[in-house]
């Protein structure tokens, strides 16, 4: 897209302009006067900007392709099915096939069950547009009322989304949420609370040089774990203007799913990287056994308040080679100021920012990523920054979604409010895969 071209140009230009401001201070072996650190923030801002408006056009391009898959996935066959007898009614087989993620783990959702039935799918359409789910909704169709109270909660009101509705949601996180791009999402749980998963605790103790007929010592150092994963409750309440909704021309699902998208990415996205694993994802920057313990922090290298090259290096050097070829950084974007400024020992900027579409900012000749929720508290000992394999940080979801329609509560600014829950874990699964980037003690 050439709108997306001239925008990384135009941002590579003005990080240029503000490493140009610093470099005369660094001429002038003096440190920056208040006025030029002033102005390089503003150029640095500005280049943040510039980059939110690439990001923006990416996701709507990406978003189109997928409505555009998703579109053309539906209503496949998955297999021969017998020839349909004179007046026989038949429900309309559908596939619905997830882009692979990092891993190429297969994703095919076939939808089953009562939420499945093309007659459940017209009842929750009805039901997202007036909240409607007893006898209001008799009028309209008598086969629609017993399809949608086959799983409704009587409890609370709620209603089990159709998978197919469920499905489009994760596709739409799989775009959204950057961590989801770049980490194994594996399919999601159809019947099972939980997926446990076996780990390698310890590895084999090394080989000994044996005569030809001898087997070798006994190993006694392999150990084998188990991590289990276990989607966790995720609630979001997403508020949409009745009148959208009644002029609307896409279907009202679609509506209900464009917002639930965005409010349950947020929530994903600062989980995988800072949940405490209590009831939620465990996040790559919270120090836990389970997943990334404090010996793969790395702060040599670096001061106190500021990042260093050689702790930079420092930190991708702690991976070794077969997890550094997929590699990837992540920095909050005020880490993105002084990561701009930096050199090597020959005078190179480390840090390289992307003028191609398809291409992600450099640091240390590694993809870089930049998360609001990353840690941008600058001081000794803290967070602020992690480089890792992040096939190795796994995330799974549950199939099945339950949603609310709250008709009267925003009555007042004419809006329904939609309650919705989700269930979703996610942690990493190989410490040695990760460094965490921690400034001097």
């Amino acid at each position: 897209m050439e709108r997306i071209r001239e925008l990384l140009e135009k941002r590579a230009t003005r990080i240029n302009q503000a490493r140009e401001v610093y470099n005369g201070a660094e001429n002038e072996k003096r440190d920056p006067t208040a006025e030029e650190r002033q102005q390089f923030d503003k150029l640095m801002n500005e280049a943040a900007t510039i980059k939110q408006d690439v990001d923006n056009l990416r996701n709507l391009a990406t978003l189109e392709a997928a409505e555009k898959e998703l579109a053309e996935s539906q209503g496949r066959q998955t297999e021969s099915e017998r020839a349909n007898k004179a007046g026989e009614q038949t429900n309309e087989s559908q596939v619905i096939e997830l882009r692979s993620n990092v891993c190429g783990d297969s994703r095919v959702i076939i939808p089953q069950g009562e939420t499945a039935s093309k007659e459940y799918r017209q009842a929750f359409r009805r039901y997202l547009l007036t909240g409607r789910q007893t006898r209001a909704l008799q009028a309209h169709d008598d086969a629609e009322l017993r399809a949608l109270q086959a799983d409704d909660d009587v409890g609370g009101g709620y209603v089990v989304v159709p998978q197919q509705f469920m499905a489009e949601l994760i596709q739409g996180l799989d775009d959204d949420v950057f961590m989801r791009r770049i980490s194994r999402v594996l399919p999601p749980l159809l019947r099972a609370d939980s997926l446990g998963v076996p780990t390698l605790d310890a590895d084999p103790s090394d080989p000994i040089w044996t005569p030809e007929l001898a087997t070798g010592d006994e190993d006694s150092s392999m150990a084998f774990g188990k991590r289990e994963f276990k989607p966790q409750p995720l609630a979001k309440r997403a508020k949409i203007s009745k009148t959208l909704l009644r002029k609307a021309a896409m279907p009202v699902e679609s509506l209900v799913k464009d917002r639930l998208r965005y409010k349950f990415g947020v929530a994903e996205d600062n989980n995988f990287l800072n949940g405490d694993g209590d009831k939620k994802p465990l996040g790559v920057f919270t120090a836990n056994d389970d997943g990334i313990g404090t010996a793969r922090d790395v702060s040599t290298g670096n001061q106190q308040t500021e990042l260093r090259f050689d702790g930079l290096k420092n930190a991708k050097y702690a991976l070794k080679a077969g997890y550094r070829r997929r590699a990837q950084w992540i920095f909050h974007r005020d880490a993105i100021k002084q990561l701009s400024t930096l050199k090597d020992g020959e005078g190179r900027y480390i840090w390289v920012a992307s003028t191609q579409r398809d291409q992600a900012d450099l640091l240390l000749n590694l993809p870089f990523n930049e998360s609001e929720y990353a840690p941008n508290t600058f001081t000794a000992a803290k967070y602020v920054g992690i480089v890792g394999d992040f096939s190795y940080y796994w995330i799974v979801d549950g199939l099945e979604m339950i949603i609310q329609v709250l008709t009267e509560l925003y009555a007042e600014t004419n809006q329904n409010g939609y309650f919705a829950r989700k269930e979703t874990d996610g942690m990493p699964v190989l410490a040695a895969a990760f460094a965490r980037v921690k400034l001097a003690p």
